[in-house]
């Protein structure tokens, strides 16, 4: 995990005087036969990915008049650390992200079906053999200090990526400290070392967000559709609206989102009025919102997932033998029913739930007396083993999930020790060590979740997964533009991963989060981040 320190609270109300409320004229995006070309050449990322996403139906009668502005947002979400960081390329956690939603933007993004859509950028071309790709910036975008972006800022911006090793490094296949271009001042070029024929996916990945020349993380400057005014990490964090953002000013006055490591604290918070909005709703607590006036739950089916990790460099997780016979173990349907109130689709320990690539394998299911035989012919009978958790870091349905597992591996003769930590230990210096624990990941492709979580040098690989072959079929799918033999290379790694691998997927969960019905402009969403991926930037109020 990368070097989060020096963060500090710090008030930046001198950037926020640059902000007013005046609205301007919204910007229509995509819009032309230039951009639709764009869009033809992303090739395999503009694909369906299936669904659609749909719009609030409830809303208040009175949201039939259209937006208006004004009135003070107060959001609560799962709590983080004194760790938070306002540095897009080194967010990770929820308040991270919920931070770099707000501050940032990227060329282009993941829309709410979880496909590529142009955002900073008027296009994304590929020549021939996917080498090298030219992007191309709108006109007129600023930063929130007023300067425009140009193309030294994604020079810059990429630069410090590759050099940095942030997250986004590893999925920028190809691309080496050097290799983005400046053409001219709205133009750049990614040459890469090595064909890549889904660059466009790791560019629309959160962590490729652009930064200015210069950029400095203890006072964060964005072109994103809030500036950030005040910055208590593990606490809160206070912004005012963008009125030159590209796509429109937010509607609201502005803007706090306020961390809370307690689940029963969040849910009080809203229930009470102290706030309009809350992220991932626990399971226990739906039918209570549901059945209480003036709030409302967002359900969002979603291609997210939050697995069980077994690292297989560490005993007994080392033997696959036991990583199956764990696997086996689980009653799938019913962990969703127990810890998920239902609100899930069943996995089959492969990720990419929406990925045409993704193989049709048969669904594997609870089979006890096999994961016992396995574990007695690996010498592992009656093992013992400590399961790590937190409520804080992951929410309170992830801990009930723990729960469940310990108590169908009793029926294999496994006693799973639950092991519930806090946030800050759960993202502390023991996260990605944790020869067995829980984690979370939203909505993403084959290729792009190996980048960040199985592929060597991947900064988020927590089952320490190394795997030859495997490797050579990624490397091999990243460079083969033909949409058709990549999705046959992409099943066959997947294939490794099904019977090799050290994740178990048993669910790809809904998210649920849940608000006030004062507010309005909150969709359902694919991607699977909280709150229409932290989409303030439409919510108004009713």
């Amino acid at each position: 995990m990368s070097d989060q320190e020096g963060e500090s609270s710090f008030d930046l109300g001198k950037l926020g005087e640059i902000v007013n409320s005046k609205r301007v004229t919204r910007r229509r995006v995509l819009q032309g036969a230039a951009a639709a070309g764009a869009l033809a050449a992303l090739g395999p990322v503009a694909s369906a990915c299936g669904g659609s996403s749909t719009t609030d139906a409830s809303a208040s009668p009175s949201a039939a008049a259209g937006p208006k502005k004004g009135g003070s947002l107060q959001v609560g979400i799962i709590g983080g650390s004194a760790k938070d960081t306002a540095d897009p390329h080194n967010a990770f956690n929820e308040p991270d992200i919920a931070i770099q939603y707000q501050l940032y933007d990227g060329l282009s993004a993941f829309d709410r079906d979880a496909q590529v859509v142009l955002h900073l950028a008027t296009e994304i071309t590929p020549n021939a053999d996917a080498t090298v790709w030219t992007a191309r910036l709108k006109p007129g975008l600023t930063w929130h200090d007023g300067k425009p972006v140009t193309a030294d800022d994604v020079v810059f911006s990429f630069d410090r990526i590759m050099k940095g090793g942030f997250s986004a490094a590893t999925s920028l296949i190809g691309l080496k400290p050097g290799g983005t271009v400046k053409i001219d001042d709205q133009t750049v070029e990614f040459r890469l070392d090595k064909p890549n024929a889904v660059l466009t996916q790791g560019l629309a990945y959160r962590g490729s967000q652009l930064v200015p020349v210069g950029f400095d993380p203890k006072k964060p400057v964005g072109c994103g559709p809030f500036s950030l005014t005040s910055f208590n990490p593990g606490e809160q964090f206070v912004f005012a609206p963008f009125a030159e953002f590209w796509n429109g000013s937010p509607w609201v006055d502005d803007l706090t989102i306020i961390e809370f490591a307690d689940d029963t604290a969040r849910v009080n918070a809203l229930s009470s009025g102290q706030i309009q909005a809350i992220s991932t709703l626990p399971a226990s607590q739906i039918k209570l919102i549901e059945a209480t006036a003036g709030l409302k739950v967002l359900n969002s089916e979603t291609g997210a997932w939050r697995p069980f990790t077994m690292r297989i460099d560490a005993k007994p997780y080392s033997d696959n033998r036991v990583r199956q016979a764990f696997r086996l173990i689980v009653d799938r349907e019913q962990m969703i029913q127990q810890a998920y109130a239902g609100l899930g689709g069943i996995g089959n320990d492969m990720y990419a739930r929406y990925d045409v690539g993704t193989p049709a394998l048969p669904q594997r299911v609870q089979d006890l007396e096999q994961a016992k035989s396995l574990l007695k012919e690996a010498g592992y009978e009656g093992l013992t083993v400590e399961l790590t958790t937190s409520a804080g870091a992951l929410g309170a349905d992830e801990v009930a999930a723990a729960q469940v597992f310990a108590e169908q591996a009793k029926g294999a003769g496994v006693t799973v020790n639950v092991n519930k930590v806090d946030s800050g230990v759960f993202w502390g210096d023991e996260y990605l060590s944790w020869p067995f624990a829980q984690d979370f990941w939203y909505t993403r492709d084959y290729l792009l979740q190996a980048s960040q979580a199985t592929m060597p040098g991947a900064p988020y690989n927590e089952t320490h997964w190394k795997n030859d072959k495997w490797l050579s079929i990624v490397m091999e799918a990243f460079g083969t533009a033909d949409d058709a033999k990549r999705n046959a290379l992409v099943g066959e790694a997947q294939t490794i991963e099904f019977n090799e691998g050290g994740y178990i997927l048993w669910a790809f969960r809904n998210q649920v989060d849940a608000y006030s019905d004062k507010i309005v402009g909150l969709e359902t969403d694919k991607v699977g981040v909280p709150l229409t991926t932290f989409g303030f930037k439409d919510v108004y109020f009713a």
